[in-house]
């Protein structure tokens, strides 16, 4: 390898974020056991609020953004990993406290990766990205909860969002009917191409009412809010919600009844801090059963000296899919 390297470093001067390219040297990573070249990165909503002033998502400055890489060992401390080895990154510290995927090369801590899976590429572990491996996990979850094609249809919110979509691509996969909750009119139509049976707006708020019609045996949800009490008021018996995230707000109230009345349950999803074995099981399915066949329908691919502009795009809503890095475009 070269003596430097490019990446894209955030840092904060006289109170504002600012993010540039600079070339670093490998010194400049933090300690890491396995040091890889990325091949591919993906931009997700939390890296490009990473490059805004008064963010919340960078723990220390400088930082290098990226919760997502893909890539080859280029050198290993580590006995489970070795030079050529095509290795996935996603969670953990990266690219909030550590070094994240928005470089030419990372060095990582080695439990944090996996192995990538067969029949599953480094591009298309990126398409994934945090986004696919959340809704693969919520799956996984629901599915071990009593989630079965022969009941009720599963309803996704946000389902225009990147764990929306490829949750609503998974569950057509493996048979399920699935009803997608977006506002954006706009995004009907790719919806059901990628494997919606139906299309309803946002749920609305909480209303009085402690229970509603039995329509969903379970919900995935990115959105949280006060639209997540009207999802669980609406559970069928034992029916479950995977709660992903709060794009729609941090707080919901609803009453006891859907719980003790219906039996439901709320699962927290969480994706950054998943043990190894889970993690491997998420990517293995993701590579066989979860594997849309629309997987690359939804990708825009860049090179990396188009990322400041897409990140742009990203924080003004403006994208749709989700978009690529190619380190080698």
């Amino acid at each position: 390898m070269s003596e430097t390297f490019k990446a894209l470093v955030v840092d904060e001067q006289d109170n504002k974020v600012i993010s540039q390219f600079k070339e670093l040297t490998i010194d400049d990573l933090p300690e890491g056991e396995v040091l890889i070249k990325v091949k591919y990165s993906g931009i997700n909503y939390k890296d490009a609020l990473a490059t805004t002033t008064g963010n919340k998502i960078v723990k220390s400055y400088p930082m290098v953004p990226g919760v997502d890489l893909a890539g080859v060992v280029e050198a290993s401390d580590s006995h489970a990993y070795e030079p050529g080895d095509e290795v996935i990154v996603t969670g953990f510290d990266l690219g909030v406290a550590h070094f994240g995927g928005f470089s030419e090369y990372a060095r990582v801590k080695e439990e944090w990766l996996v192995k990538l899976p067969k029949d599953l590429t480094l591009e298309e572990a990126m398409i994934y990205g945090t986004a696919g491996y959340t809704a693969g996990l919520a799956i996984e979850t629901l599915e071990h909860n009593g989630l079965s094609i022969e009941h009720a249809p599963v309803l996704v919110r946000g389902a225009s969002g990147g764990v929306g979509t490829l949750a609503v691509m998974m569950l057509k996969e493996i048979g399920f009917k699935v009803i997608a909750s977006t506002g954006k009119t706009s995004a009907a139509d790719k919806l059901q191409t990628l494997g919606a049976k139906e299309i309803i707006d946002r749920l609305p708020d909480n209303d009085s009412k402690p229970l509603g019609k039995r329509t969903w045996q379970a919900v995935i949800d990115p959105v949280g809010g006060d639209g997540l009490a009207h999802a669980v008021k609406h559970l069928d018996y034992n029916g479950s919600v995977a709660a992903i995230g709060m794009t729609g707000g941090d707080n919901f109230a609803t009453s006891v009844f859907p719980f003790i009345l219906r039996g439901v349950n709320i699962f927290g999803i969480d994706s950054v801090y998943t043990n190894l074995r889970k993690r491997q099981l998420i990517w293995r399915r993701l590579a066989k059963d979860l594997k849309p066949k629309q997987l690359h329908d939804i990708k825009t691919v860049i090179s990396f000296s188009e990322l400041e502009s897409s990140i742009e795009t990203v924080v003004n809503h403006k994208n749709e899919g989700r978009i690529i890095i190619d380190f080698e475009a």
